[in-house]
């Protein structure tokens, strides 16, 4: 691979193969888990459907409660470092 790609573009190429990655998987999920997804034709023909703790579980997937229990802080460390800190 050293021939024909400079190493100097190793690192777009990781964070371009991550970023397609996540889209990848976000799609996926969509497409098998989201409520609002209709991909077979028993529930396509219906016109609105009548599945509220479905679409509550896919709101409120298991990320989000242990997320929810977290501080909302990005560096906990560095935060409580400057702000108790004088």
């Amino acid at each position: 691979m050293g021939r024909w790609m400079k190493p100097e573009v190793y690192p777009l190429v990781a964070a371009m193969t991550f970023v397609t990655g996540m889209c990848l998987f976000q799609l996926t999920r969509n497409v098998f888990l989201n409520p609002d997804v209709r991909i077979n034709k028993a529930h396509r023909t219906t016109a609105i459907l009548e599945n509220q703790e479905e679409g509550e579980k896919y709101a409120q997937h298991s990320l989000r409660q242990f997320l929810r229990t977290r501080p909302p802080e990005v560096m906990p460390t560095i935060n409580r470092f400057f702000s108790d800190h004088e």
